[in-house]
């Protein structure tokens, strides 16, 4: 493949193509594995920056979905025990599968995403492939690893454990609502002098899979604010503080904005509206 800037941005955007029916689902599995619709967006993205690269090595495309799913796993177990959780192997939930039922309970389909951190590696993962996504016994084992036996035993035990837990909430700080507050109510008075005047000279944008400007470059971000109708709310976002985007007074939000901040100024800005599915998925409370 040619390596000149255009052929690369023509086969990205080639390859987006391709992947964009599977990746709100890739998205789906990566946040219920973490618990948290952000870090399963990262998890996504590598996932497919990995895949890109390494079909540029391969002669023949691979079967999409499976082949994503298990770069996806394998990357989801890498980074969280990275991050010091806990990873329990499939292969110790070989015991008795005498309760295994093929259909779900409805309300382990429902489940909240904090809920699903209450069960082990192997059984989060087998009731989100199985139970939520809805692959089959022998695609659910081929993604993780495993047997279709054991794939069974783990369902029947995280089944179980995720219709009894109940996950705890998380509190907010008040000086990060404070500031979220007064950049809100500055987006929606359309006082965009003043909400630059809080964003600080070196601050990092992030168009989610779109784009990345520093610095002076960020000012531009707001243009486009300026023409459309969306006003700010700041959420409880996975016991995070954050903003949801509601479009023409929607009641829903259409997508999230994460600021962190240094001081009083936003020293980064993470605008999710182009990763529209993460609202869907996104456990969150309007404050």
């Amino acid at each position: 493949m040619s390596e000149t800037p255009a052929s690369l941005v023509q086969a990205r955007e080639q390859f987006f193509g391709m992947v964009a029916g599977i990746r709100p689902d890739l998205h789906r599995y990566c946040a219920r594995l973490t618990g948290s619709v952000i870090e399963g967006e990262d998890i996504v993205q590598e996932t497919l920056a990995k895949a890109l690269y390494a079909l540029t090595l391969q002669a023949q495309v691979p079967e999409l979905r499976p082949w994503l799913f298990r770069i996806a796993h394998n990357r989801a177990m890498d980074f969280l025990k990275s991050h010091g959780r806990k990873h329990t192997d499939v292969r110790d939930d070989m015991e008795e599968i005498a309760g295994f039922e093929d259909k779900p309970d409805p309300a382990v389909v429902r489940a909240a995403l904090a809920r699903f951190l209450a069960l082990p590696l192997a059984q989060r993962s087998a009731v989100i492939l199985k139970d939520v996504l809805d692959h089959s016994l022998e695609e659910t084992a081929e993604i993780m690893g495993s047997t279709v036996m054991a794939v069974k035993a783990a369902l029947v035990r995280g089944r179980a454990k995720l219709l009894a837990e109940e996950a705890e909430p998380r509190g907010s700080d008040a000086a990060m609502r404070e500031a979220l507050d007064r950049y809100a109510s500055r987006f929606n008075a359309r006082d965009w002098d003043g909400v630059r005047a809080l964003v600080a000279d070196d601050c990092r944008l992030d168009l989610v899979s779109k784009s990345q400007r520093r610095g002076k470059e960020v000012g531009a971000y707001f243009g486009r604010y300026e023409k459309e109708d969306v006003t700010l709310r700041v959420i409880l976002l996975e016991g995070h503080l954050a903003l949801a985007a509601h479009v023409a007074g929607a009641d829903a939000p259409a997508y999230f904005i994460l600021l962190e901040w240094e001081a009083d100024r936003v020293k980064s800005i993470r605008d999710f509206r182009y990763i529209p599915y993460i609202a869907a998925e996104a456990a969150y409370d309007p404050l």
